[in-house]
């Protein structure tokens, strides 16, 4: 469940959010504020996740208040202003909602928070690797977010605040940490090769010395991971004269 907030000055506005957050079986609302200033008090006594944010309101508009924050949780923007999108978005809004709104509009949104929430937490006890029904998640590029397929990565090369994907459709640059997506791909569909790589399994298409081959791409191998590559990749598949068939 994903806790979320409504941030609005306008009581239809708000009203009209509640029932689409109750229609959402992965929402949990946890409260309904007037302006920001009131969901300070709010966070002390509930863990938010999502906040549904109006930007015109009385005493602190929405970007002011998403300035001034430290540590914001994901945020879907709600408005009837279109001007302040870029700024929304260079303050890394998940979505940017137009009034009126409709539910079919909302319910992308919430699904792209869940699908990002995913990527990023994950509940006490679960182990490593994405969920059997779990096929893609969403990265944000710029100001678009990108649906990455897990079963279209090719390798993830890990850079110093960033990581790019590569993928069947291209590469996708995003602001993550390459230890925090490791711990969200499938440990048997998956594997680091080196301090700055992992590669899909199944896309290896040979390993020449320290180098594995995917499509035109080169990727090295350091030293350090070589032998669990070639435990893991090479010898659990390698038909030579000691392999015999079972009569």
């Amino acid at each position: 469940m994903i806790n979320c907030v409504i941030i609005d000055d306008e009581p239809l506005a708000r009203e009209g959010l509640a029932s689409y957050v109750r229609e959402v079986d992965f929402l949990n609302l946890v409260g309904i504020c007037e302006n920001p200033l009131e969901l300070l008090p709010l966070v002390d006594k509930n863990p938010v996740d999502l906040i549904f944010l109006d930007i015109q309101m009385p005493k602190m508009n929405g970007i002011e208040f998403l300035k001034i924050m430290q540590k914001p949780p994901m945020v879907v923007i709600t408005t009837a202003y279109p001007s302040y999108a870029l700024e929304g978005f260079q303050l890394n809004v998940l979505e940017y909602l137009l009034k009126p709104i409709t539910f079919e509009r909302f319910f992308k949104a919430a699904s792209k928070a869940r699908d990002y929430y995913r990527l990023l937490s994950k509940p006490a006890g679960e182990p490593n690797g994405a969920a059997p029904d779990d096929d893609y998640f969403f990265i944000k590029c710029g100001n678009k977010f990108e649906k990455i397929p897990f079963a279209d990565i090719l390798y993830v090369e890990g850079m110093q605040n960033y990581v790019n994907i590569y993928t069947l459709k291209g590469k996708f640059t995003t602001i993550l940490s390459l230890k925090s997506l490791e711990e969200n791909l499938d440990a048997n569909t998956f594997i680091r090769i080196h301090k700055s790589y992992i590669v899909a399994i199944s896309k290896i298409e040979s390993i020449d010395g320290n180098e594995i081959f995917i499509q035109t791409h080169r990727i090295p191998i350091s030293r350090n991971y070589r032998q669990q590559v070639i435990d893991q990749v090479v010898n659990k598949r390698l038909w030579d004269n000691s392999r015999k068939k079972s009569v």
